[in-house]
């Protein structure tokens, strides 16, 4: 059987096909998107997090602006 096929026959479980269509698959969606962003928030990988990383990224954006400005 062609990976496709089985690809197929598992997105035919999903219920709520002739109700919803292709939206049925939007709760999946959001569930994914939380858990991604519960994982950027709240786990460390090293000493950082995603977040920690973008504010760091941020303010020296922001002070640079600052200095380019200034002269």
């Amino acid at each position: 059987m062609l990976v496709s096929e089985r690809v197929k026959r598992l997105l035919k479980l999903v219920p709520g096909q002739r109700r919803f269509g292709f939206y049925r698959f939007l709760p999946f969606f959001f569930v994914l998107g939380g858990a991604m962003e519960w994982f950027m928030i709240n786990v460390r990988i090293g000493k950082e997090t995603f977040y920690d990383v973008y504010r760091r990224k941020q303010s020296e954006r922001q002070y640079e602006a600052k200095m380019e400005k200034g002269e």
